[in-house]
């Protein structure tokens, strides 16, 4: 009796991620309905909040599918409860990611859950767990511009347009990001398990590293270019066109004053 409620607390939904679902919903309708004094208010909350949300659903993902793959303590963790103060670093997991998007527009990928690997069997289900968290931003991606590749925009407002094309390129830069196969990342998870011992024990020292890396090199131009070229050409293919991710991002830069051409265009 005692375990079985143990287990299932284990998996109770977080107030916490309630919570923040709750701001989503609510700074989504203040965006659609236009009832904010300040749209760009709403929408920093809005996209903001269904960021942290998309976090916890990719560090979900990893967790929900490590579970079915043999890990049995993620609950334990509280993994399974979307908390995102259950993490490894609740600083690198959420508060990091939130920073750069506000500073440069990029999904930072965020994480960790700790999974014991040891208590997985077979490469095929180890190369699973690290791909589900990229793979819950893409469907996440697939939501946000679910009504862009539908066409169905009729009557949708022009600032909750510009705010799911915006949180969409966040969607795709975090999954493109995390599915790089650096040491670190999620991509190159996928791969390690069908690498020699040899080739991991000498990338393993660089894995702490991996992301500082990738960041180094979205420094330069034309990394930097060739990068969100492709998010840009992703999104493009998703029927999300550039004034709608140009007029987003600005929308969500409410402190840099309104952008004329996105106000009229409004």
């Amino acid at each position: 009796m005692t375990t079985a409620t143990a287990r299932h607390g284990d998996r109770r939904i977080s107030p916490v991620f309630l919570g923040i679902l709750a701001v989503t919903a609510v700074t989504g309708w203040a965006t659609w309905t236009g009832f904010a004094e300040r749209p760009g208010v709403a929408v920093f909350l809005f996209v903001t909040a269904a960021w942290i949300v998309s976090l916890c659903l990719h560090e979900y993902a990893h967790a929900r599918t490590a579970l079915h793959s043999g890990d049995i303590t993620v609950g334990a963790k509280g993994y399974l409860t979307l908390n995102p103060l259950k993490y490894t670093h609740a600083l690198l997991s959420v508060v990091l990611p939130v920073i750069f998007v506000i500073m440069g527009g990029i999904g930072l990928p965020g994480g960790a859950v700790f999974i014991e690997r040891g208590r997985i069997r077979g490469r095929w289900r180890h190369s699973l767990v690290s791909a589900a968290g990229p793979l819950a931003n893409v469907l996440f991606a697939a939501v946000c511009t679910a009504p862009f590749w539908l066409d169905a925009l009729d009557g949708v407002p022009d600032d909750f347009r510009y705010a799911l094309a915006f949180l969409a390129l966040l969607q795709v830069s975090a999954a493109l990001l995390n599915f790089l196969p650096v040491p670190g990342l999620d991509g190159y998870g996928v791969l390690e398990p069908w690498l020699s011992q040899g080739l991991k024990r000498q990338v393993e020292p660089f894995a702490p590293f991996g992301l500082l890396f990738v960041f180094a090199l979205l420094w330069l131009p034309l990394v930097n270019s060739a990068f969100f070229d492709t998010v840009h050409a992703i999104l493009g293919h998703l029927g999300v066109d550039g004034h709608d991710r140009y007029c987003g991002q600005e929308l969500y830069r409410f402190w840099q004053g309104t952008n004329e051409y996105c106000a009229v265009s409004r």
